[in-house]
């Protein structure tokens, strides 16, 4: 399996992000990203006018952050031409983006925010819906704006990056449980938008700085194909028809970069046919292997089962055997930190 690394879910001028599209990319090809997705709201303006291609080693995709007309349930609509109308109700615009032959995630699904006034919480509240491809797990905005206070805000100006913990144990938790109906994607966001903020009246910040932020939750997507850069129409259908496929199937985890480079990651599945990746479903229960391989040393390797955790061991690596029916995933805690997520591998479900 191939692994390619990027970040998802951020806003140029063309919605409410301070950065032109090109610096936007310009800004991931310098950390070394292969791929960025941008999401402004409700419009999907630099993909018409061209935007979409390699920015020197990065590939730039575009999609859109959709909500309704009270601005509530933001999702985060790719591979579609046309973005939907914000005067529909959210599970109308979910199944468009579906019946289009898109995917879509929904974002920032439990925010709870309210440090800012002018920046109120977007939650998540049409539930009524089966037709998402997945849920934002890990969104680097929101936690950082529900951790802000008063005393600690000069701190998390200047340290961004650090104020980063973990994703909510609400969201984990409505996750695992939709998992047992059917396959629900996790992903992680960076929700970008380098806002400059004044203060003491005098003294402007950036926060949340594009390059920075590209240092924090990044996606990992694992594909058999190889993406070529050549600056073609095809090799860009083809790249993205790798990214958004991995997506779709779950064939990716999220991982927060400051806490390490969790590049080579691996949790697959192997029993006495075959080998199965994230995303994968093994038609009947049986004695199954589950591996983990994690790079650059030991880590707190967490095995959940249908939501709980039912094992765990400090090591580079793990073999758990399991033989139950239900959806799998590892968390990988670093120094006492969350590092890794993985998405879930499903047995007979």
């Amino acid at each position: 399996m191939l692994e390619y690394i990027g970040a998802m879910h951020m806003h140029s001028v063309y919605s409410d992000g301070s950065g032109q599209v090109d610096e936007i990319a310009r800004f991931a090809d310098e950390v070394g990203l292969d791929f960025i997705i941008l999401t402004d709201h409700n419009t999907l303006r630099a993909l018409d006018e061209g935007k979409e291609g390699w920015y020197g080693k990065t590939l730039l995709l575009v999609g859109c952050e959709i909500n309704d007309k009270q601005n509530l349930n933001h999702y985060l609509a790719l591979g579609i031409s046309d973005n939907p109308s914000t005067r529909l109700p959210a599970r109308k615009y979910v199944k468009m983006v579906k019946d289009a032959g898109g995917i879509g995630f929904i974002a920032h699904p439990h925010e709870k925010r309210s440090s800012m006034k002018e920046h109120p919480p977007y939650p998540w509240v049409e539930w009524n819906t089966e037709d998402f491809t997945g849920i934002e797990i890990w969104n680097h905005m929101s936690e950082w704006m529900e951790g802000l206070t008063e005393q600690n805000k000069y701190n998390y100006f200047i340290h961004p990056l650090r104020s980063i913990v973990s994703p909510a144990e609400e969201t984990l938790k409505v996750w695992d449980q939709l998992n047992l109906k059917r396959k629900v994607v996790g992903i992680g966001g960076v929700d970008a938008h380098a806002h400059k903020v004044n203060l003491l009246g005098f003294f402007e910040v950036e926060v949340f700085p594009y390059k920075i932020l590209f240092k924090s939750i990044r996606m990992h997507i694992l594909s058999e194909g190889k993406i070529e850069n050549s600056n073609t129409a095809e090799s860009l259908e083809n790249a993205k028809k790798i990214i958004y496929n991995a997506l779709g199937e779950g064939r990716c985890f999220f991982s927060n970069y400051y806490r390490g480079d969790a590049k080579g990651f691996r949790f697959f599945a192997r029993n006495s046919k075959k080998i199965y990746q994230m995303g994968d479903t093994i038609p009947k229960p049986g004695r199954t292997v589950l591996h983990v391989n994690l790079p650059g040393g030991s880590a707190l390797i967490r095995l959940f089962h249908n939501g709980e955790m039912i094992d765990s061991v400090e090591n580079i690596e793990a073999a758990f055997q399991v033989k139950e029916k239900g959806h799998y995933r590892v968390e990988i805690y670093k120094d006492n930190y969350p590092w890794i997520y993985s998405n879930h591998i499903r047995i007979a479900i």
